[in-house]
């Protein structure tokens, strides 16, 4: 009942940048995890419905920013100076109940995206 359709993957070099969006409607706080092969998916960033409150991880602190425009449904992932450890397959998530920090605390999810950075 609730689809989430990310896009702006792609593969850039170290430093480089690259904006993910997610088409999602609702009144929905919204996250970012991340999941690269081998390891646990992980926080990257979240943002309330109301846009007021986000919260990102230590890792991309200064170089990642979560922002909504309410009026085209759809959440963004400014990613600037990317390093080649934010390789991963980026999922949008929705419905957050717990939590911003777990996987678990949110109902909805997108497909992933892919994002590569090399050095």
């Amino acid at each position: 009942q609730v689809q989430l359709v990310e896009s702006g993957g792609g593969s850039v070099q170290a430093g480089g940048s690259l904006r993910l969006s997610c088409a999602a409607s609702g009144r929905y706080a919204m996250g970012w995890f991340r999941q690269a092969p081998g390891k646990e998916r992980e926080f990257v960033a979240t943002i309330s419905w109301s846009g007021t409150t986000t919260a990102s991880a230590d890792s991309v602190k200064g170089r990642f920013t979560i922002s909504r425009d309410k009026a085209k449904n759809t959440v963004y992932l400014q990613m600037n100076s990317l390093k080649p450890e934010d390789t991963a397959v980026y999922y949008c998530a929705a419905d957050r109940s717990g939590d911003y920090y777990y996987p678990e605390s949110y109902k909805y999810w997108g497909q992933g995206t892919q994002v590569t950075v090399s050095s």
